[in-house]
This record gives structure tokens, C-alpha cells and sequence, in this order.
């Protein structure tokens, strides 16, 4: 049986100083796991897909670390490569409070999956079966192997009929609006359903509108191939409490999740989980629905620390069903 999701990038291992510390006060980390894509597949798989992971991660012990987390939420790691070269790379989050914001710094150049290159991952034998591929703008980011690496990807995906999405997930430490838009045309051409923020779609594709459906809309015209356009919609009126949700642009029409008022513990992964939680909603059933878990869990996501998202499918009815804050005992 094939897997109903396979995604595909980096994932580093993250340090945060407690407590609102800066890096430079710090003399304790927490320790966490985090990459886009991998937050994607436990998302998804903690709903009920059945997921498969695909990076490469050097063989010591923080790429075993790595591997752990995504078999400790069930997510297949047996297609990751291995090398006893290169690094697993480092990134910190430095929490901050109103007037400050959060911020992060990398430290991942030479990782191993950096050092990717096209021909290394048995594409074939990954997507036989298989419904969906997702990976984002971050993994072409990481070198021009890496780029070329996912570019097959997403070839092989459509030559074996799967599903793909692709979030834009701009990262401007790691290449040029000029860069991503050259590369991000090429993929998102060839993709099924695209995720995206106003601010990215901006820098990226230089599109700017009125409001968040019209520039959905936009979108959706100028990539004709694309099924669905869903955009991250936050409202930040302090660091720690924030307005999130979402809206699709699918078959000429725009359709709007639910909204959420979030206080929250930590905002990284959010849009990966929704991007999770959009994929099972629509593998299971429609465009509605993606929007209904993938706003569901990317808000719950928000109240856990670290990347990864801990909540399940039945805490995201609960809410959605309008549940209250009283303790569930």
C-alpha cells in the first residue's frame, strides 16, 4: 500500500533560550526538532494519513534524533539517506514579547541535505501508490543541488500521477525574491495546490492586491494548473495574541475558514501545520474541509512548544465544534 502523503526537505535540530532570554544571555537551550516538511508529515499523519519523510541526515546522533521524532508520531523514515559526511544543521529561536518580536537564527550551511543532489533518492519506488508530495520553497533554497534535487521530485511526482502541493515559504536568509521567483515559477507550474502568506506572494510573485481573495485569485489565473490556492491569514495586535486563518481559491470560487483568537506558546510550524491538516482535509473529502482541519490544528499547533504539532484529530473537532475553555476533565 502506498503512502497517502510523502514529504520532502530539511530538518534541523532547534535551540531556544527559556524564559524570553536573548541568545547572548543564554546559558541553557531547550531542545527541539524542526523542518517544514517534516512538520507537514506529522501533522498529517496525526490526523490519520499515512506519511512518509524523504531528507538526508548525517548518521551521528542528532540525525538519529531526528529520524526518532518522526517515528515517534509514526512517520515513515525508511527512505532517508544517510551519510557519515557533512553536518545536521542548527537553527535558534529567540522568543520575544511586545515591542519585540520573535526572531531566529541559522546556522545550517553544508548540512547534508544541503548536499543533495538529483539521482539520489529512488523517486520510483518512494511515490509508488502514493496521493500527494508536498515540500516547500525552503528545500530549493538550500543550494542549487538542493534545487535541482527537488525539482525531479516534483517531475517524478507528476509522471507517477500524484497529487502536489507546494508551500512558497520564502526565506529571504537564504536567496533573492529574484532567485525564488525563477525557481518557484518552475515548480509551482507543475503543482496541484499551492500555500502561501500575502507577504510571501508579494516578495516572490510581485503580487500585490486589495485584499487577500483578489490576490488568491490572482494567483490562481496566473498558474492555471493550480487546483487550489490557500493563503495563511494572521492578525498580530500583540507577540503573543493573534487572529489566525485561512481562505482557499479553488474552482472560480473563494472559501474562507474559521477564525481563531490564539493566545500563543510558539508560533513556529503553524503554517506547516496547516498545510498538514489542509492535505488530510482535502485527501478525505474537499476544499472545505482542508481549510476546517487545517486552521483547526494549526491553531491548536500554537498552543504546544517546539515545531511539531501534538494535538489530534479529535481535539480539532472539539474546537471546531465550538468548544469552551473550561478544563476538560
Amino acid at each position: 500500500m502506498g503512502y497517502d502523503l510523502v514529504t520532502f526537505g530539511e530538518t534541523m535540530i532547534r535551540l531556544s533560550p527559556p524564559h524570553f532570554q536573548r541568545l547572548e544571555q543564554a546559558t541553557s537551550f531547550d531542545v527541539n526538532v524542526g523542518g517544514a516538511e517534516l512538520n507537514v508529515a506529522v501533522s498529517a499523519q496525526r490526523l490519520g494519513l499515512r506519511c512518509a519523510y524523504v531528507t538526508r541526515l548525517t548518521d551521528n546522533p542528532l540525525g538519529r534524533m531526528i529520524a526518532n521524532k518522526a517515528r515517534e508520531h509514526g512517520v515513515d523514515v525508511s527512505h532517508i539517506l544517510w551519510t557519515k559526511e557533512d553536518r545536521v544543521g542548527l537553527y535558534f529561536v529567540e522568543f520575544g514579547a511586545s515591542p519585540r518580536a520573535s526572531s531566529v537564527l541559522y546556522d545550517r550551511a553544508h548540512s547534508a541535505m544541503a548536499r543533495i543532489k538529483p539521482g539520489e533518492v529512488n523517486w520510483d519506488r518512494v511515490f509508488e501508490g502514493a496521493r500527494a508530495f508536498h515540500t516547500t520553497g525552503i528545500t530549493p533554497a538550500l543550494s542549487p543541488s538542493a534545487a535541482e534535487a527537488t525539482k525531479e521530485a516534483v517531475r517524478k511526482a507528476k509522471e507517477k500521477g500524484v497529487l502536489v502541493s507546494l508551500d512558497l515559504n520564502y526565506r529571504a536568509r537564504l536567496w533573492s525574491p529574484e532567485e525564488a521567483r525563477r525557481v518557484m515559477t518552475e515548480l509551482v507550474s507543475q503543482a496541484d495546490i499551492l500555500i502561501t502568506t500575502e507577504e510571501d506572494a508579494e516578495r516572490v510573485f510581485g503580487v500585490k492586491e486589495g485584499s487577500f481573495e483578489k490576490m488568491a485569485e490572482r494567483l490562481g489565473q496566473m498558474f492555471g494548473n493550480l487546483k487550489v490556492v490557500a493563503v495563511t491569514i494572521r492578525e498580530t495586535p500583540s507577540v503573543w495574541r493573534n487572529t489566525w486563518t485561512a481562505l482557499a481559491y479553488s474552482a472560480g470560487r473563494i472559501l474562507r475558514g474559521p477564525v481563531f483568537d490564539v493566545e500563543i506558546v510558539d508560533r513556529v510550524g503553524a503554517g506547516d501545520a496547516f498545510a498538514g491538516g489542509f492535505l488530510y482535509g482535502y485527501l478525505t473529502k474537499d476544499v472545505e474541509a482542508g481549510l476546517q482541519y487545517g486552521v483547526a490544528l494549526s491553531a491548536l499547533k500554537q498552543t504546544n512548544p517546539g515545531d511539531l504539532v501534538w494535538a489530534t484529530k479529535e481535539e480539532c473537532e472539539r474546537i471546531l465544534a465550538g468548544a469552551g475553555l473550561r478544563i476538560v476533565r
